[in-house]
């Protein structure tokens, strides 16, 4: 079992962010009362391929494919065996078919996989089924959704969960899924659910730290499938592998499968970048848990960052522990807090397979720049950051850098053009966000930030 973690709470830090005493800042917009435009959401896919060399490729794979996020290791690759049926069960929402076609388009022109949707939930290999988030984290708490082998329904899994049926490791051949997410969320989680969910059900089973540009990646800034996880999913059904092949078999024919399907990443410089040790996982694991004081999980961030420098890591890893921190002490240590969130920013924006991930600290150096009146430091944080979040397709990280964008353009004096940026903001937040309240909630936040103007 392998469950999408819970998205990290934008709305918390930023609540956090706007509680920190500063001079001047007493002005509160009330809440968004207008008619909300109509909702956003993204058209043709923009992910692009890897640039690492083809040996860097081959261990990702290996790693993906044969081992567990708990070290097990699987024993045999294990995949869907000729053309593939995904069915949708339960209440699901409106978006999720047009997600949900877009998606399988995509597993068929970039995965090359044989895979298509049918109606018929008992005949399908993999089974969507939509149920209410109290009922799923009745039985998976910290679960936003997951996907299990051999059944096709919630009731099956009930009776299986503590069973070996629904154990990856014991499987020869790969003939049933079930994806169980929650309905009644944001349109984004649903969607983010079903690439993550889907693509685990087809193929790898594991997630790296070391990854930047994958969804098979703890971290969850990437929110949907990347040209990187299509590439390993083209690997995963390439046809010079057979389902049960040992990892002794797949390790002697995968780097002639990546000369073929991506020779541009032969002859590359092989980056081999070190593997993350238990140690640097458990502390970053025990800052952004649900358990202990606020107290242990800074210092459990703390530790993350002193493991990665102690190990001169300069990759996501170091940010990503960077950034923990800077959230985690926000409140409590803001000094430490901005100045981990700078160090981090440092090291996402040099490297171009994490913008991404730069974007999402820019948002939190814009909500300190916003809340000190610098407006002129938040445009630039924003606009730099919108090309990667649109290719990234993360519809709140979007509609959060422009309701800021358009804070900082009202604190300016350029009030129709703070309207137009932040009619199209809310647009984006009803896709990333969901529903009317927790839209105008979310405008409300992010206008707290704007310091009132010193009366003379």
């Amino acid at each position: 079992m392998f469950p999408r973690l819970l998205p990290a709470a934008l709305s918390l830090l930023l609540a956090a962010c706007a509680a920190t005493p500063t001079p001047n800042v007493a002005e509160r917009r009330g809440n968004f009362a207008g008619d909300l435009p109509p909702m956003k959401t993204f058209a043709a896919p923009r992910s692009q391929r890897p640039t690492r060399s083809n040996t860097d490729l081959a261990r990702d794979f290996m790693e993906l494919s044969f081992r567990m996020e708990s070290g097990r290791r699987l024993p045999k690759l294990t995949r869907f065996e000729g053309p593939i049926t995904v069915a949708v069960s339960g209440n699901a929402p409106g978006s999720l078919q047009g997600d949900l076609t877009r998606l399988i388009q995509r597993f068929r022109s970039e995965a090359g996989i044989d895979i298509s949707q049918t109606s018929s939930a008992s005949e399908a290999n993999i089974v969507i089924e939509v149920i209410s988030k109290r009922e799923l984290q009745r039985l998976v708490p910290q679960a936003a959704c997951f996907v299990v082998p051999r059944i096709s329904s919630w009731k099956e899994f009930k009776r299986a969960r503590r069973g070996s049926v629904v154990d990856w490791t014991t499987l020869v051949t790969r003939e049933k899924a079930a994806i169980f997410l929650p309905g009644d969320v944001s349109p984004q989680e649903v969607r983010d659910c079903l690439h993550e969910e889907i693509a685990q059900a087809l193929g790898p089973l594991n997630d790296l730290y070391r990854l930047q540009d994958s969804v098979f990646n703890d971290d969850n800034f990437h929110t949907v499938l990347t040209g990187f996880d299509m590439m390993m999913l083209r690997a995963y059904y390439h046809p010079a592998l057979r389902n049960g092949m040992s990892e002794q078999e797949v390790g002697a024919r995968i780097n002639a499968v990546l000369g073929q399907i991506n020779p541009g990443g032969q002859g590359r410089a092989v980056r081999n970048t070190p593997s993350t040790p238990r140690v640097w996982k458990d502390a970053i694991e025990t800052a952004l848990g649900p358990k202990g004081s606020a107290e242990a999980r800074i210092g459990a961030a703390k530790r993350a960052v002193s493991i990665a420098k102690s190990r001169g890591w300069t990759d996501g890893r170091t940010a990503f522990a960077l950034y923990a921190l800077g959230r985690l002490s926000l409140v409590r240590e803001p000094e430490l807090s901005l100045a981990s969130f700078l160090e981090s920013a440092q090291l996402y924006k040099a490297n171009p397979e994490t913008q991404v991930q730069a974007a999402h600290v820019a948002m939190q150096l814009a909500a300190f720049s916003l809340s000190a009146g610098q407006a002129d430091s938040t445009l630039v944080l924003v606009n730099q950051s919108l090309p990667a979040v649109r290719d990234a397709e993360n519809a709140a990280l979007l509609a959060t850098l422009l309701l800021l964008k358009a804070e900082a353009l009202d604190l300016m004096g350029r009030t129709p053009e703070a309207e137009g940026v932040r009619a199209n903001g809310l647009g984006w937040a009803q896709y990333g966000f969901g529903t009317g309240p927790t839209v105008r909630a979310r405008v409300s936040e992010i206008a707290a930030l704007k310091p009132r103007r010193t009366i003379q």
